[in-house]
């Protein structure tokens, strides 16, 4: 694992504890998308607002060490950091028929601003993200609709009116967007006339009726005694991407052992030594995910305080006078989950049925369970989540 697809995995899970406390219910996020977003910052930034970033991001060991090589010559890790995020976005870009993938960067600029055109360049090359000049001073609410207007066409429409009314100002400097947007195709779909009502239970006391679909398949499969738990692996086509899923044994489990689960844990838990393959009898319910956050709160709380403020905000690679400071730095997310896959020959469909078979393992998601999103080729984490309220 590289350095980047290990401080991606940690820097999400640290994530995903702050979004947990802001939020009682579904978490749903992209740490690469917002590693990503942090990166493009990172080029900019110097002084304690570098340092803050590189924290946060786990990425302080690697300003310790000795200069590596990268493309023929010897540069800084941290700019190796930089080159690992354009090979990623160059893997998961590739164009496929076999599922939707998108992470989307841009930066929206006040037109009066002149950013170097060093940092144009580069962010333009390792983050496939370009700066568009608006202007927020005298028309900031043409600057509004024409930010919504592109988060729309890089979310099929999913994502509509991003920034409502108001939300910017002539005092806007700067916005920094990152788009997620997934729909995958299962390696082996589920048979839709399999789907049955059930009950998902929020707790021991209260339940919601959910479209539960079902398979019985050979996955990846792991048991986690000690934290009365178990993790199984479902493949997208291809392989390219797969979602695990760690459940629980008991309807309230969930909370008692988050505490417990560590970013390398996770990556041992389901490593493909780890795992091995099981006929399972998988109930996984049909739903579909939005979520968006304005992340200033939340990494302040985790120690970026620098980036967003007035004052301290150093960003001199990015603009040459002092005063420029992120105002808005917003990540949305999308994911829909059901049953259809282009594979319909991959599917086992003779067997499918309500009653359990004996000799298959068990993993019935009808209570709150962690869900991520891994892109195999890099090993990174593309989407997390916690799915605890249909």
């Amino acid at each position: 694992m590289d350095s980047l697809s290990l401080a991606n995995t940690r820097f999400g899970f640290d994530l995903f504890k702050e979004l947990s406390q802001m939020k009682e219910r579904n978490v749903f996020f992209s740490p690469a998308g917002i590693t990503a977003a942090i990166g493009m910052f990172l080029l900019g930034a110097r002084g304690a607002t570098a340092a803050q970033l590189q924290k946060v991001l786990f990425l302080e060991k690697d300003t310790e060490s000795s200069r590596i090589k990268a493309e023929g010559k010897e540069i800084e890790k941290t700019e190796a950091i930089h080159h690992q995020f354009q090979r990623f976005l160059n893997e998961i870009s590739k164009p496929t028929n076999d599922y939707g993938l998108k992470i989307a960067n841009r930066l929206f600029g006040e037109k009066t601003y002149l950013f170097l055109q060093k940092y144009l360049d580069y962010v333009e090359k390792y983050y496939h993200a370009s700066l568009e000049p608006v202007d927020f001073v005298n028309a900031a609410d043409e600057s509004r609709k024409k930010i919504n207007s592109w988060v729309e066409s890089q979310t099929n429409e999913k994502i509509k009116d991003l920034f409502p009314d108001g939300s910017l100002s002539s005092s806007t400097k700067l916005v920094v967007l990152n788009v997620v947007y997934f729909k995958g195709q299962w390696d082996r779909e589920f048979k839709k006339e399999n789907t049955k009502e059930e009950e998902f239970w929020l707790n021991k006391s209260t339940s919601r009726s959910v479209l539960m679909m079902t398979q019985r398949q050979l996955f990846s499969f792991t048991v986690l005694e000690d934290l009365q738990a178990k993790i199984l692996g479902i493949p997208y086509k291809n392989n390219d991407l797969s979602m695990f899923v760690l459940l629980p044994n008991d309807i309230d489990g969930l909370e008692k052992i988050i505490d417990e689960i560590t970013p390398e844990k996770l990556i041992e838990w389901t490593s493909p030594g780890h795992m091995e393959e099981r006929n399972v009898d998988l109930h996984l319910p049909r739903f579909e995910v939005e979520d968006s956050y304005d992340l200033e709160a939340v990494l302040a709380a985790m120690g970026v305080v620098d980036a967003f403020s007035e004052q301290e905000a150093s960003y001199s690679e990015m603009f040459t006078l002092s005063g420029l400071r992120a105002q808005k730095f917003l990540h949305r997310s999308f994911a829909e989950v059901t049953e259809e896959g282009t594979e319909a020959t991959a599917a086992t469909g003779a067997s499918f049925a309500v009653t359990f078979v004996p000799g298959y393992e068990n993993f019935h998601c009808n209570h709150p369970f962690l869900f991520f999103i891994k892109h195999n080729e890099s090993n990174s984490i593309l989407f997390f989540g916690r799915f605890s309220s249909p």
